[in-house]
């Protein structure tokens, strides 16, 4: 196991670019992940490994986020542009964004599922552990929220 500080330096990419999917805001994305490092760090020593540790720290930053509800996050999402610190290529930032602000039509619980289980590629049943919901409600988060974004005006391009 190595030291939390290599830890940072070697997943802290990954993870801050979770928790800007979960927010859609680099500032909130910034405060999420230090939120969850910080109600995380005193089980570093405690883990085997840092692979252990990370599952903790996401599993801690997607329940932070969802138990943010109380804050009035969902309408402080981006409208028109992208912070100039956002980590995305020039020539996909414009869908990046239609799939951000599309994202940010979800409830809270769809769109933790939707990310977890398709921009972080996790099996259902870690997304259903780490959520502390059954197999079946992330099933059901993962179809509805998919559904929804299927209809989103954001998604949908207009033929010329």
């Amino acid at each position: 196991m190595q030291g939390i500080e290599t830890f940072i330096a070697q997943r802290g990419g990954d993870l801050l670019r979770a928790a800007w999917a979960l927010t859609g805001d680099s500032h909130h994305a910034e405060d999420l992940l230090q939120t969850a490092l910080a109600k995380s760090l005193g089980a570093y020593d405690k883990l085997a490994n840092d692979h252990k540790f990370e599952a903790y720290l996401r599993t801690t930053m997607y329940r932070t986020y969802i138990s943010w509800w109380r804050l009035s996050w969902r309408s402080e999402f981006p409208s028109d542009t992208v912070d100039d610190d956002t980590p995305t290529p020039d020539d996909t930032a414009e869908l990046r964004l239609d799939l951000l602000r599309a994202l940010a039509t979800l409830p809270r619980m769809q769109r933790a599922v939707v990310t977890m289980r398709y921009i972080e590629d996790r099996p259902i049943a870690e997304v259903a552990e780490a959520l502390g919901i059954s197999e079946g409600a992330v099933k059901k988060y993962a179809h509805r929220g998919c559904a929804a974004l299927r209809e989103s005006a954001h998604l949908i391009t207009q033929e010329a």
